[in-house]
């Protein structure tokens, strides 16, 4: 196992941590069996993705966010401002520390959680292998900065992306692909963001969305994409792993005219994974 120091639990405890949930996520939040997770996330009231997070249902009164690049303290503070009267309490961080490792676990598969007194694991794997998410009170792992990207080159190459602040409530969810990962709900009711999500689903107004690259120069999120002498679209996250760049672009739907550059470096064209959906 080695250590995940990019990912942080947040947890929502109490009587309406649900409802609430419900009413601030992107996903169907009321639809899972406890002891299951699904892809989820907050968005602006323009729709534009604050943060990506793993969201386990671990009984009917706890929730188990898994950020990903996204400050714990920053993210709950944040979501308090909306709690009002409701009953719950959001806890960021705590004693709770994540690691993963490229195996398969006994009991966790799929959406199914394997949850214990010292935490949880989550499958965390898709067609290109297995691996597993661990979170554990006190959990002691190892720094291994070879496996943080191979980890995080995983999760562009199945079309997750991993968004720096810079990229943080620029997106919306079509723009980001993320209908391939059941992130979002358009028919659950009523959410910050959800009318501008369900008016470009159902509308299809969806014109852009997640493209995957390799390229053997250095990219930086926020670069932009250009063919042929005009801007074609923006990177919008990026790891560096085995000497060469992987980065997710949004682009337009429709093909390039002609090979695709990122600060004068060509990219070469990948096919996106599947298998991570949950």
């Amino acid at each position: 196992m080695f250590a995940l120091p990019d990912h942080h639990v947040v947890t929502l405890r109490g009587r309406d941590a649900l409802a609430f949930a419900q009413a601030q996520f992107m996903s169907d939040v009321a639809a899972l069996a406890d002891g299951h997770w699904q892809w989820s996330g907050w968005l602006t009231s323009k729709g534009r993705v604050i943060a990506l997070f793993a969201l386990l249902k671990a009984d009917g009164e706890t929730l188990r966010l898994v950020l990903q690049d996204v400050d714990p303290e920053a993210f709950a503070a944040q979501l308090q401002r909306f709690v009002f009267r409701s009953k719950l309490v959001i806890e960021p961080g705590g004693d709770l520390r994540v690691g993963g490792t490229f195996e398969a676990h006994s009991s966790a598969a799929g959406p199914r959680a394997a949850i214990d007194h010292e935490g949880f694991a989550l499958d965390f794997g898709g067609d290109g292998g297995v691996r597993t998410l661990h979170a554990g009170a006190g959990l002691a792992a190892p720094a291994d900065a070879d496996a943080l990207a191979r980890w995080a080159a995983f999760d562009l190459a199945h079309g997750l992306p991993r968004l720096p602040a810079s990229q943080a409530e620029q997106w919306t969810p079509q723009q980001l692909s993320l209908e391939r990962l059941r992130a979002y709900s358009v028919k659950k009711g009523c959410y910050p963001g959800q009318e501008i999500v369900a008016r470009t689903h159902f509308l299809g107004q969806a014109k852009r969305g997640l493209a995957l690259f390799e390229c053997d120069a250095p990219l930086e999120a926020g670069q932009q994409v250009t063919e042929q002498d005009r801007t074609f679209g923006t990177i919008v996250a990026t790891v560096e792993t085995r000497g060469q760049s992987l980065a997710l672009a949004v682009l337009p739907l429709e093909p390039a005219a002609s090979a695709p550059l990122a600060q004068g470096h060509p990219l070469r064209p990948a096919s996106l994974r599947g298998g991570l959906a949950r």
